[in-house]
């Protein structure tokens, strides 16, 4: 019998369609095509990972800290050195005075030691310089200290901007000895440049004023035309030690701390002293003059002389550095006269043949005439001091015969000089005595006129001398016409009491005949830290 409720048969489900295949094959197809991209950017990641790997590490990077760890003994060479080592590898410690980076693989360098620069050039080269070192010297800041290792090459054409020309350096390896924290006060490029520069150009250039050079002293005197300024300020120490040496002359030190006032109370520096008052010494004449009394014969001094002078000129300052000598008498006080002007001769000439890169150095940011003195039976042009006082009223200026010049009439009277003798130095003899010092002597003809002189560069005063007073009671007597009383300075009067053989000298300011040599217009130039009423540091 047919059963009556049959079992319903279950239907199948259906499979996907057509159109959810074709979905399903393009999203394999779209992860496949991804997967592949995937692998190939992996691949490239890897090659270019390879490719940059930085083979040049060893050659690049700063150095440690410099503790003395050790000592190569290696030669450094010095850029001056270079035009005549062409072919040779050079070890070189300088500081980056500018960089230039042409691509990603070419930088150029302009390296300095003191006046003399030189071109660097460092190039990407397979296996030896890489792109990441040369990106990094990229990094060098200026004024940067490297050490630097190359190849000096012959260069085609002169280098502009590099005072050595001639030559490169081709850089294989180049490290950092001290780098640059925060920014420079100002470029070394405008601390350069010549004030007719920038007010002739028609381009924005920045000027970089006297105080704000002075403030941050240490980066100005980085320029080459400082350095020039401060190797010829050494030099002319050095030629007056060596022509006095020569001279039968030695070397004496005083003390700076006195007891008295040399010249005047007005312009002296007061100091405590334990429970007293001691004074800056104005000038070693004291100290010389009793050397000479001790028989010392011929004595010279280089040394720091103090002035409390309230003046804010282009010319004065409070602390400068004194070339001082003073020597016996034979006959006349000519002879010392005569031996101070062959020092400045002597002087004169050796600057010209022995400094002249550095004059030009200097000249390149100060434009100024050669210096011109007189040579051969003419001698130095020697003035008394009432010839030259007539010129000046020749010339129109209201002065009285025996007045003191000033300034302006001293820079005036220059001129009157080099356009009369063609001489930018010259020597005015017999001054009035009521302007000299109270140890100065008399004319033994003409009691108001003194046996005094004084020395002129372009017009200005740089050195002033006389006979002195070696006869205590007319020392005496002089003092006291002066304001002195002779028992302040007891000790100095009581030094002539035991005889004391004639004797002269004079005192020249190094800072003022470094100035007026290379025209500087401004003493502070001439001075490594310039003392002034408003200056004390740095």
């Amino acid at each position: 019998m047919a059963d009556e409720n049959p079992v319903a048969v279950q239907e199948q489900p259906a499979g996907p369609s057509k159109s959810e295949l074709k979905k399903r094959a393009k999203a394999a197809e779209k992860e496949k095509k991804a997967a592949e991209k995937a692998a190939k950017q992996a691949e490239i990641a890897q090659q270019n990972a390879a490719a940059e790997v930085d083979f040049a590490t060893e050659f690049y990077g700063a150095l440690p800290l410099n503790q003395s760890q050790t000592r190569s003994r290696r030669e450094r060479s010095q850029i001056s050195t270079l035009s005549s080592r062409d072919g040779e590898t050079v070890l070189i410690r300088a500081r980056v005075q500018t960089s230039r980076a042409k691509s990603s693989k070419l930088l150029f360098l302009n390296l300095r030691q003191r006046t003399h620069s030189v071109q660097a050039v460092l190039m990407v080269e397979p296996e030896k310089i890489s792109k990441q070192m040369v990106k990094w010297a990229s990094g060098l800041a200026d004024e940067s200290i490297v050490l630097v290792e190359g190849l000096v090459k012959k260069s085609p054409t002169p280098i502009q901007g590099a005072t050595v020309s001639d030559v490169e350096i081709d850089v294989k390896q180049i490290h950092l000895v001290s780098g640059i924290e925060g920014r420079l006060p100002f470029s070394l490029e405008d601390a350069s440049r010549p004030d007719t520069e920038i007010e002739s150009s028609e381009a924005q250039f920045n000027r970089v004023l006297i105080d704000t050079r002075l403030n941050n002293r240490v980066v100005d005197l980085r320029t080459q035309t400082n350095q020039a300024v401060f190797k010829i300020q050494a030099a002319i120490g050095d030629l007056f030690r060596d022509y006095l040496s020569e001279n039968g002359f030695i070397e004496i030190h005083s003390p700076k701390l006195q007891g008295a006032a040399t010249e005047s109370g007005a312009s002296v520096f007061k100091v405590g002293y334990f429970k007293g008052t001691a004074y800056l010494a104005q000038s070693p004449q004291l100290a010389k003059q009793m050397a000479i009394a001790a028989d010392f014969e011929r004595v010279y001094e280089i040394g720091p002389v103090f002035r409390a002078e309230d003046s804010n000129t282009y010319r004065h300052m409070t602390e400068f550095i004194g070339l001082d000598l003073e020597m016996t008498i034979e006959e006349h006080y000519h002879e010392v006269m005569e031996m101070l002007d062959g020092l400045f001769l002597n002087m004169f000439r050796g600057l010209e043949e022995k400094y002249q890169h550095e004059i030009q150095t200097v000249r390149k940011q100060f434009p100024h005439d050669e210096f011109k003195w007189r040579e051969g039976p003419e001698g130095t042009l020697r003035l008394t001091h009432r010839e030259a006082v007539q010129m000046l009223i020749d010339d129109g200026v209201e002065i009285g015969i025996t007045e003191d010049m000033n300034t302006e009439n001293e820079r005036r009277l220059g001129r009157l000089v080099k356009t009369k003798y063609d001489t930018d130095y010259f020597i005015i003899d017999k001054f009035p005595m009521e302007i000299r010092p109270f140890y100065t002597m008399p004319d033994p003809e003409d009691p108001t006129v003194s046996n005094s002189y004084d020395f002129f560069m372009r017009g200005e005063e740089i050195l002033s001398g006389a006979q002195r007073i070696h006869d205590p009671k007319l020392l005496s007597e002089k003092m006291r016409s002066k304001g002195v009383d002779p028992e302040s300075m007891k000790s100095y009067v009581d030094a002539f009491r035991m005889g004391c053989a004639p004797h002269g000298g004079g005192g020249i300011g190094l800072e003022r005949v470094v100035m007026l040599f290379l025209k500087l217009n401004n003493i502070r130039r001439a001075s490594l830290f310039p003392r002034d009423p408003k200056r004390l540091d740095p």
